[in-house]
């Protein structure tokens, strides 16, 4: 048995990692999108590591697109297998995945445009809305905490991960020649306990062997995302003292439901300044309806919310807004607001064109409240930069930047550390680490090893081990 690191490998987007048994079976685990501006991952996107004909199964841990986003060119490209996930997580792609498919072509035609006028020929887009919708239909959810055969010898289970509705750890049984059992675990993005909304990562099997994120080693978070003082203070320095708008760029899954949810418990309890609140996202919009639609993976504080309140997701001054519109109407406002739009990183979305409108005036604020990786708009905005470029015009940063980390998605260092004491020590042979950048990487493997376990690797892009 082997396993190759295809993607996610001392970097911290595009996850994509290739299991393959002894009896040559070939199973996939994630397959995302990179998202960044490094010169050195520029035909990421468009290159495989493998044949997508000789995959016989994916099994995907969550829908985010840096895990799931090219899932399309995959089934374009020859992948005729089953994609395993949970339910929820299948509901999530069915419209993130249109999403993608659509920016996609909407960047392709930007793309052709400015190869016409260099008399190039036109390029076809990554991949479109239709490859999209034909691989919603390879799909296959499943629940949680059971076990189901996906292949030959081989079964799978899903453990809640806490990171974002539907998403999950992943534990594979393999049954070798002896009768014996391989178990080898994928923990997918570690989520963090006490979150809104969500259930804490819940602990998956013992495993022979690991693949274990590690975006926030050497990290600490601070405070826990239920203490909503930080957030309520923000808002009234912005809107009520400055009369300015915050801005929060925010995922449109998970991130921005929970905003919202805190938000709501903010008006529900009094202390909301009356200012409008727009969550400016289409794709969010479609999302916060699936969030609705599964409740079982709430965590028991939500469902005790919702007794008073039944939908934890609205409230008479929050506005949900789709049309393009609207949405400029928002940025001709001279209004104090609170602004939640898509995508995190600032680097594509209907965010782009407020922080474009608004980011020169001291007056406003922009919340950061997630992960940005290297070469994104975001990193350079969080990092402090004086000046950064939208749409190709040079803009000076005069917006106070304010970070919460207290809202990541993803565990820290300590809280991945807790995370892997549902491991055995004795029977796991070694962790692989993926889904981080080299610097925290290292860091996170010394902690590890500190706490008793035997081996760690940091995988290099495109490197293969043996599994013994």
């Amino acid at each position: 048995m082997k396993v190759k690191f295809c993607g996610a490998a001392q970097t911290v987007t595009g996850s994509n990692h290739l299991l393959t048994t002894d009896d040559g079976i070939k199973i996939l685990l994630d397959c995302g999108l990179y998202q960044g501006r490094d010169p050195d991952f520029d035909d990421f996107n468009q290159e495989w590591s493998f044949n997508p004909e000789e995959i016989d199964v994916l099994v995907l841990s969550h829908s985010h697109i840096d895990h799931a986003g090219r899932i399309p060119k995959l089934v374009r490209d020859g992948f005729r297998g089953n994609i395993i996930c949970t339910s929820a997580t299948r509901d999530l792609c069915s419209i993130m995945l249109l999403d993608s498919g659509f920016i996609q072509e909407k960047d392709n035609e930007w793309v052709n445009k400015k190869r016409a006028r260099k008399n190039l020929p036109a390029v076809p887009p990554l991949y479109t809305v239709h490859d999209a919708q034909k691989a919603m239909k390879q799909f296959v959810g499943i629940s949680y905490g059971r076990w189901f055969n996906i292949a030959r010898n081989v079964e799978v289970q899903f453990n809640d991960a806490g990171h974002i509705l539907g998403s999950a750890n992943v534990t594979l049984k393999i049954e070798q020649a002896d009768r014996t059992f391989k178990h080898v675990g994928f923990t997918g993005d570690i989520g963090r306990p006490d979150r809104p909304i969500l259930r804490d990562p819940q602990p998956m099997p013992p495993c022979d062997y690991l693949l274990c994120e590690s975006t926030y080693g050497g990290q600490e978070h601070q405070g826990m995302p239920s203490d909503e003082a930080d957030l309520l203070r923000i808002i009234k320095e912005t809107c009520e003292k400055k009369r300015g708008k915050l801005i929060i760029p925010a995922f449109s899954i998970g991130r921005t439901q929970e905003l919202v949810y805190m938000i709501d418990r903010l008006e529900t309890a009094g202390k909301l300044p009356s200012v409008p609140v727009y969550v400016d996202s289409p794709l969010a919009v479609n999302a916060t309806d699936i969030f609705i639609m599964h409740p079982e993976c709430y965590d028991s504080d939500i469902l005790a919310y919702m007794q008073t309140d039944p939908n934890p997701f609205g409230f008479r001054k929050l506005n949900y807004v789709k049309k393009v519109e609207d949405s400029k109407a928002i940025n001709e406002s001279k209004e104090p607001c609170i602004i939640i739009s898509a995508s995190g990183m600032m680097q594509a979305g209907r965010v782009k064109h407020h922080l474009n409108n608004n980011i020169e005036d001291a007056k406003n604020t922009i919340l950061i409240v997630g992960f940005c990786a290297q070469n994104t708009l975001g990193r350079r905005i969080s990092d402090g930069a004086d000046e950064v470029r939208i749409f190709g015009q040079k803009k000076q940063v005069k917006a106070d930047v304010v970070t919460m980390g207290s809202f990541s998605a993803h565990g820290d260092q300590q809280e991945m550390l807790d995370f892997l004491q549902c491991q055995d020590k004795s029977k796991l042979k070694n962790i692989f680490l993926v889904h981080g950048e080299l610097d925290r990487q290292t860091i996170f493997k010394e902690a590890i090893l500190a706490d008793g376990f035997s081996k760690v690797e940091i995988p290099e892009l495109d490197q293969e081990f043996i599994l013994d």
